[in-house]
């Protein structure tokens, strides 16, 4: 039997509070896993990266020990998932015992299997992204991620045998071509593959904050001890049916600057183990703001708390998805977002229920008629399984899209039928078509709830209350997404607009 969904984010680095680059990574995870899990079991993790360097400066700045620190900064960002509707599975933290644990596991083993060897190490090393670069990566001799000054290190280490692992890596990638995403991130790995790899250096003798070596002599680099975090939080080597049932992840969720470590590194440590590599790792873009990626170190980031509260939740969720393809960066500004809220959201949804329960309300007592027969069937029944696809695909604008054309067709039948026309006629005819439009209305809108329930779980539940649905909204869709599944009967109820018009404001960053 296949394994369970398992989706993953990159687990974030500590130093500083969230920005909504993170609210996009996590978003698109939660998506996943609620898509997912209409057809069967999912597991979605993510959680905190809590060592380094980088985190140890930032602890002594504020005066306080460096898990003190953590300790103090891992709450905003749960509170920050929540507020976004966020439903993880796992909230793992690098410095928990039961990661740890495994770090220290599988160093022994990998030492012990002459993967992992002790060597020297000189180069450059940029603190801010707790990484080592070769000097003709560096750009005018600083870090071609962050700009930042490199330093000279040069210290004793353990390294691993990542070079062992240079052709199997190659023969992967041209088997597999689809495991890394998008292109233009598959193609760079190669580039870098085929120039060949180097030994990577796993520890530190500078600093104390982290994992310590089995035996002594220092931390484990944070990006080793990174990494790990995926197979620790599902029992890796204590646990093995458990592990089992969740790996390979079917998607692990990265931003397009981690992509060496996660396409390149984890692969090999993983073969090293034993066991597979992820089904899909995919680096997706950036948020960017007059050309700029979003991000703490940049000064650039974006408060998502006051975006949840003056937009709301789901609507920056459905903005994060609907704005451009996943994988490729894209703008923001308020001004976007606000067109999407007030045109899509507000419009053409929010309007479609308001106007849908208002005339059920006033022709037919908020009480769902009889259905008197229907084309939606015929038009749509290929509509749930073709979602579906598209965002466990990754290819979200698209999904919205195909349910868009649902969403648009309900309220070109009501323009279409007049409703309003038909309510002064007595004639059976008449209102036998009215209830049949009043009925298609209402079960459309049963539709939109649960597709778009992954979406925006917050705005769709209410949907589903307006309704008066007794059923399970985050059920299964191949019996529940039958047209026709509205109950006769059913009393709804008229409820606040979904998306009250927005007047301009000015978010303060």
């Amino acid at each position: 039997m296949k394994h369970a969904y398992y989706v993953t984010t990159p687990i974030y680095y500590i130093s500083g509070n969230p920005h909504i680059g993170h609210v996009y990574t996590t978003v698109v995870a939660d998506v996943l896993a609620r898509t997912a899990r209409t057809q069967g079991p999912a597991f979605f993790l993510t959680g905190t990266d809590e060592h380094g360097q980088k985190v140890a400066d930032a602890a002594a700045a504020a005066g306080v020990a460096p898990q003190e620190w953590c300790d103090l900064l891992v709450p905003r960002w749960q509170a920050l998932f929540a507020a976004y509707h966020v439903a993880y599975d796992d909230f793992i933290r690098t410095t928990q015992s039961r990661h740890e644990r495994v770090v220290a596991a599988v160093f022994e083993r990998l030492r012990a299997s002459g993967d992992i060897y002790l060597g020297t190490y000189e180069g450059w090393y940029c603190v801010q992204d707790e990484t080592f670069w070769l000097e003709s990566k560096l750009v005018d001799g600083k870090c071609p991620t962050c700009s930042r000054a490199v330093s000279r290190l040069s210290e004793e280490s353990w390294f691993f045998r990542l070079s062992r692992y240079r052709d199997r890596l190659l023969e992967h990638y041209r088997a597999n071509p689809q495991w890394v995403r998008p292109r233009s991130v598959y193609n760079e790995m190669m580039a870098i593959l085929e120039s060949g790899l180097d030994d990577f250096s796993i520890s530190r003798s500078t600093f104390d904050w982290g994992i310590p070596i089995p035996g002594g002599g220092g931390v484990i680099y944070v990006w080793f001890d990174a990494l790990l975090n995926y197979i620790s939080a599902i029992d890796w080597s204590t646990d093995d049916a458990r592990f089992h049932a969740y790996w390979p992840a079917s998607v692990q969720l990265i931003g397009k600057e981690i992509a060496r470590f996660h396409t390149l590194v984890w692969p090999a440590v993983l073969w090293a183990l034993g066991e597979a590599a992820p089904e899909l790792v995919f680096a997706h873009g950036w948020i960017t703001v007059d050309g700029q990626k979003i991000g703490k170190s940049l000064g650039n980031a974006v408060d998502p708390y006051a975006l949840a509260t003056r937009f709301g939740a789901d609507a920056m969720r459905y903005f994060l998805l609907r704005e451009a393809p996943f994988g490729s960066d894209f703008s923001y500004s308020e001004e976007k977002i606000e067109q999407r809220y007030n045109a899509d959201l507000g419009n053409d949804l929010g309007n479609l229920v308001k106007r849908t329960l208002a005339m059920l309300q006033k022709y037919r007592g908020g009480v769902v008629p009889h259905p008197h027969g229907s084309d939606f069937s015929n038009r749509f029944g290929e509509l749930p399984p073709r979602v579906r696809s598209l965002l466990l695909n990754l290819e979200f604008r698209e999904a919205l899209t195909a349910i868009w054309e649902l969403v648009v067709t309900l309220n070109r039948r009501i323009d279409e039928t007049k409703p309003w026309v038909l309510a002064k006629s007595e004639a059976a005819e008449d209102v036998r078509r009215l209830d049949a439009l009043l009925y298609d209305l209402c079960e459309g809108l049963r539709w939109l709830a649960m597709l778009l329930y992954p979406v925006m779980p917050e705005r769709t539940r209410e949907i589903w209350r307006q309704l008066g649905e007794p059923g399970a909204l985050d059920g299964s869709w191949e019996h529940a997404l039958q047209w026709g599944g509205l109950a006769t009967g059913t009393q709804t109820t008229q409820g606040d607009a979904l998306f009250p018009r927005l007047e301009p404001v000015t978010l303060q960053t």
